[in-house]
């Protein structure tokens, strides 16, 4: 069973910094593509960031581009999103996400999974 807990949201004043980070299990974690998704209030989930499994490609909404940091840490199955320079349009639900690998898919390895989420508020 996929399990990603998810920690490190909370309240910061525009400008701050937050970290947060995913911890999976249930998973042969190298085999997965990681991500962070967002909701803010009446909006759709939209994707923050996603990893792939070597950390050789990571990827960014324009959004966040410059001001948040996804890596990833294969032997302590984690993965961390830093995020800086935080905006009041940042506030929202984060999600981590774990998908496997296109060519594991169909070969008995779970497809993937949700954390629970972490608000993260950004305000004044």
């Amino acid at each position: 069973q996929v399990q990603l807990v998810e920690s490190g949201g909370g309240w910061v004043q525009p400008g701050g910094s937050l970290e947060l980070s995913c911890v999976a299990s249930g998973i042969i974690f190298v085999a997965y593509n990681m991500a962070w998704y967002r909701q803010a209030p009446g909006k759709q989930r939209e994707l923050v960031a996603t990893v792939s499994t070597s950390e050789v490609n990571t990827e960014y909404a324009d959004s966040v581009k410059g001001r948040f940091t996804l890596s990833r840490d294969n032997a302590k199955n984690t993965v961390t999103l830093r995020m800086n320079s935080l905006k009041p349009e940042d506030t929202a639900v984060y999600y981590c996400n774990a998908e496997v690998i296109p060519s594991l898919k169909g070969f008995g390895y779970p497809e993937g999974g949700w954390g629970q989420g972490t608000q993260v508020t950004v305000s004044s």
